[in-house]
């Protein structure tokens, strides 16, 4: 009677293991089923030999499959990357800090008409250009909410004279670029637009060309010095387009990925991982307006590209005039967007420390290249703050066959 009992439930116990061998990552022994009844009738019904083995805890030939309602959100991943060791938790706040300025930023272009926000501000910023009324709004925003990180020392916008040192009993050790409200011009028709930023660590080593200007006290001489780097020391980078989808892109020099902002959780949620540029495309993205007021070697160039040669196909031209909008859809279809040097700008119009620099670590991250039609735009030494350069971003192929044309 009292060897019965333990081959009752030796037998229940060994029966169920294989329904919860998927569940238990703990050592189970799972008895054969011919042995276990050979032994049963030799041992009057006590099993002594039994088999263990190590049972994982999901069997490998089985894959995971993802929960409809699984998503990672923009906070989770930086989280996920900070126990990664790939960022330290002082530049996590930051990129959220940011994030949430972009967010902001997002709902007053969605209500700018609404809110009376369109149209000119009356003043004008330091490039000489008009001030819209949102470029206003979202340089005040995107300040204040990276002051208010308490872990940035020094902050940069396009939209600023000079830099700016946070008060020391908010600073960190971060120095971020930004422009604010990039491709603002078309604002007033709703066409898409962004904000751009780079985050640098400081740096005492810049070649600035700051002179003699009294009007530059100590601490923006030093502000000066510190956020005049070539692009090849950022940190990280990204941009927010403000189109019929918000969308965070971003990189920390582990490769290019996006988040969407879902207007149900309010939350920006992974959309796009490890995104990789085609390596050649047929569009190009140029302000042929400016044709005429280009050198030779260029036309030739633009001219090649609308020849539809042996393939009977030419290349095709997309133009919005709003850098984020235009590098966007490069970087998901491949192809080439350029803003050329011209008569009347010999430098082009695009700022080197807010837009050229980080737009080109991005594509580098994805696998394009950044040029300004000679030389890679990352290894430029900038020698003033608002320095501007040509600037032709987009696939490898593409980048370097307009090389070739401009050598």
């Amino acid at each position: 009677m009292a060897g019965a009992i333990p081959a009752t439930s030796s037998q229940l116990l060994f029966s169920s293991s294989r329904s919860i061998s998927r569940l238990s990552p703990f050592h189970l022994c799972v008895s054969d089923a011919k042995t276990l009844n050979n032994n049963n009738k030799r041992h009057g019904g006590v099993s002594p030999g039994i088999r263990c083995a190590v049972v994982g805890a999901e069997s490998k030939s089985e894959t995971k499959k993802k929960s409809v309602f699984e998503i990672q959100t923009l906070t989770g991943w930086l989280l996920k990357q900070e126990q990664a060791g790939n960022i330290d938790a002082e530049l996590t706040i930051v990129l959220s800090s940011i994030s949430m300025a972009c967010k902001q930023i997002a709902s007053l272009v969605q209500r700018a008409s609404i809110s009376n926000l369109t149209g000119v501000q009356g003043a004008v910023n330091v490039q000489g250009e008009d001030q819209k009324k949102l470029d206003v709004v979202s340089n005040e925003v995107f300040s204040n909410c990276l002051r208010s990180s308490g872990r940035t020392g020094i902050i940069a916008s396009e939209e600023e004279d000079v830099p700016v040192a946070v008060e020391e009993s908010y600073s960190g050790n971060y120095i971020v670029v930004f422009d604010p409200l990039d491709g603002s011009s078309n604002i007033d028709a709703a066409v898409s637009t962004g904000s751009i930023f780079g985050i640098y660590s400081p740096n005492d080593e810049c070649l600035a060309d700051i002179g003699d200007d009294p009007t530059l006290d100590q601490m923006e001489q030093k502000c000066i010095v510190n956020v005049c780097q070539p692009g090849s020391n950022l940190l990280a980078a990204g941009y927010c387009m403000y189109s019929s989808s918000i969308i965070f892109v971003l990189s920390i020099g582990k490769g290019v990925f996006a988040f969407t902002l879902d207007p149900m959780y309010g939350e920006l949620v992974l959309t796009q991982e490890n995104i990789q540029i085609p390596k050649s495309g047929k569009i190009y993205s140029f302000n042929e307006g400016n044709y005429q007021l280009w050198d030779d070697k260029l036309k030739k160039y633009i001219d090649d590209l609308k020849d539809p040669g042996p393939s009977g196909k030419p290349y095709s031209s997309r133009y919005i005039g709003s850098l984020v909008g235009d590098f966007h859809r490069t970087l998901l279809y491949g192809g080439i967007y350029g803003y050329p040097r011209d008569k009347k700008s010999k430098n082009g119009k695009l700022r080197l420390l807010y837009e050229c620099a980080p737009m080109s670590y991005l594509v580098e991250q994805a696998g394009g290249k950044g040029s300004d039609g000679h030389q890679r735009v990352l290894d430029i030494q900038p020698s003033e703050i608002h320095q501007r350069v040509p600037l032709y971003i987009g696939s490898v192929e593409e980048v370097e066959k307009l090389e070739k044309y401009l050598a």
